[in-house]
């Protein structure tokens, strides 16, 4: 049973940005030989860190959305915390990231409604 997925990786600063595309497109051919899709590569470039990874304060953020099966994400997965130029990465259903951002989007409206309704009192 495939999934949609959406995989999050944060590389090296030292790479070039140019080799990002084929460095990601050799891990993702685990998702391609296996059945799966990709359906959307964006890759960010170079962002600074929130804090440091490995002595570093950048990194080069990409974005995979793909549907594929659970084995073929986690071999893509294990695959990527491998290689010593990928920094981080995290790997969520499409379903999970879409409930995330709508919890966050709610908290953010209460927390919004309570502050105008304690300025409106005061």
């Amino acid at each position: 049973m495939t999934h949609q997925y959406e995989l999050m990786v944060i590389l090296t600063p030292e790479i070039d940005e140019r080799t990002v595309a084929p460095t990601l497109d050799k891990f993702l051919k685990v998702i391609t030989n296996d059945g799966g899709s990709i359906d959307k590569v964006d890759i960010w470039g170079k962002r600074r860190l929130a804090y440091e990874i490995q002595k570093k304060s950048e990194g080069i953020y990409a974005v995979v959305n793909f549907t594929a099966t659970s084995e073929a994400t986690q071999e893509l997965d294990r695959q990527l915390k491998l290689n010593e130029s990928i920094m981080r990465t995290k790997v969520l259903r499409a379903e999970e990231a879409q409930a995330m951002v709508a919890a966050e989007a709610k908290r953010s409206e209460e927390k919004a409604a309570r502050k105008s309704a304690k300025v409106a009192k005061a």
